[in-house]
């Protein structure tokens, strides 16, 4: 049976407002085994090694050749459209506005 892997664009870091790192696409795999704790140390692992891999790539197309001639089964998740929503400063001093100002 063939390991599975999965490619997806990686999500914006949630703290801050910039998208660095957050361009290509990553092919990661999927953990073969559950993870169980360490009895000495309470560490969270497990022996398979794969599950740490992650490769980069620039486009999607680039990453399925590779699961494909490698022989790996793999899912593509499609990014979500990005929405901006507008924010004008202004509007915290608007007359009449329905939700309560904050600093």
């Amino acid at each position: 049976m063939p390991k599975l892997v999965r490619i997806f664009v990686p999500p914006r870091n949630a703290m801050q407002s910039g998208r660095a790192r957050s361009h290509g696409w990553i092919l990661a795999f999927e953990p073969g085994e559950r993870q169980r704790l360490d009895p000495l140390m309470g560490w969270a692992g497990s022996g398979d090694t794969d599950a740490q891999v992650s490769l980069h790539f620039d486009s999607k197309e680039d990453a399925i050749a590779y699961a494909e001639a490698q022989g790996l089964a793999y899912e593509v998740e499609e990014p979500k459209p990005v929405r901006i929503k507008a924010k004008v400063y202004a509007d915290n001093f608007r007359f009449g506005r329905t939700d309560n100002w904050t600093h």
